[in-house]
């Protein structure tokens, strides 16, 4: 059975949520999913800009979840399952295999936002390993990232 609460999570804003009332940015837990085996898989909101209000731009959007793909993979190799875009282009879905302590993904992804704003360039942004190489800019997600982390100590202020 999974306590929401002792992982670190606000029980009251886990699940689907009225987006005329959420803040941004912020981190949350949208979903855990327990197997049989007592695996645990969780779904977790990045969302960085107001729903129906500010969105990224497809460049931001693109350039952001690679780094964030490389940054997950790197930091949390046996945990990470996957990151998606939210079609509504105000943030992004993590997937999380086995790890859902709100601590460990919040400095994970407070990393994975330090590491942007040194990057050089961005990851897997070539033609081998990209169906869109030409449509990045490093600058663009650093501009996003540093928006991010400026309001860290708001992460948990989601309603």
């Amino acid at each position: 059975m999974v306590d929401v609460k002792q992982l670190g999570w606000d029980v009251n804003t886990v699940g689907e949520l009225d987006h005329r009332l959420l803040k941004a940015p912020h981190v949350k837990l949208r979903s855990f999913t327990e197997g049989p085996k007592g695996d645990i898989v969780y779904c977790v909101d990045l969302r960085i800009n107001l729903p129906n209000t500010e969105f990224l731009s497809s460049t931001e959007m693109h350039s952001f979840e690679h780094f964030l793909l490389e940054g997950f993979q790197r930091y949390m190799p046996k945990n990470f399952l996957s990151i998606g875009l939210m079609g509504c282009q105000t943030g992004f879905y993590l997937v999380l295999y086995n790890e859902g302590n709100a601590e460990v993904i919040r400095n994970t992804y407070e990393n994975i936002l330090n590491d942007i704003l040194k990057a050089k360039e961005v990851p897997y942004a070539n033609i081998q390993q990209c169906g869109n190489f030409k449509n990045h800019s490093v600058e663009m997600a650093q501009a996003v990232a540093k928006r991010v982390l400026s309001a860290k100590e708001n992460w948990r202020q989601i309603i």
